[in-house]
């Protein structure tokens, strides 16, 4: 019984993917959406924590769970970034983190699919996030990108539900660099 217990112990231990260390200067979430009908006004969030355990040859064990401070963005004008840090848009002070968890990791091809829930603005849903892999000189850089509909999480939803003023789907980058 003893080696049976220290058996399956060891298994575990085996089989657990170790956390990696998300490198918050090179990390970053980029976002573009339509202003106006023509124009694109883009953007980014920095600031990104949380854990990060993947490792391509044990899928099942590999898992994430990030975050980023909406109050971190960034579209080149301060005006612009003030007035989405209020409750017109992300209600920094009410919603103070953008987090994405993962329940499941899968192949795709040669990349890969994170399927997981969304939380933004005290709103969760599901989603998919198709991303590829690179390593080089020690880090590992997960890209993948996702169109988000605003409304689905009530941002600028009230007050510019117009499409004209700003655009309802927001294409976003999500670039995290793990050591």
């Amino acid at each position: 019984m003893k080696h049976l217990i220290l058996m399956l112990s060891l298994f575990m231990a085996v089989s657990l993917v170790k956390s990696q260390t998300i490198d918050n200067e090179s990390s970053v979430v980029e976002f573009s959406i339509i202003k106006l009908k023509w124009k694109k006004v883009k953007g980014t969030f920095k600031g990104m924590q949380g854990e990060v355990a993947f490792d391509k040859d044990n899928l099942s064990a590999s898992h994430f769970n990030v975050s980023i401070d909406p109050s971190t963005v960034n579209t080149g004008s301060k005006k612009r970034d003030n007035h989405l840090n209020t409750e017109d848009f992300f209600h920094v002070e009410k919603f103070k983190t953008i987090t994405f968890k993962s329940k499941t990791i899968k192949k795709d091809g040669g990349n890969y699919v994170a399927d997981g829930s969304m939380t933004m603005h005290g709103v969760t849903r599901d989603v998919s996030i198709p991303f590829t892999v690179v390593t080089n000189a020690g880090k590992t850089t997960l890209e993948g990108e996702i169109e988000v509909n605003r409304f689905d999480y009530g941002v600028g939803a009230e007050k510019y539900s117009s499409t004209f003023m700003v655009g309802r789907e927001v294409k976003v980058k999500i670039i995290c660099v793990v050591e």
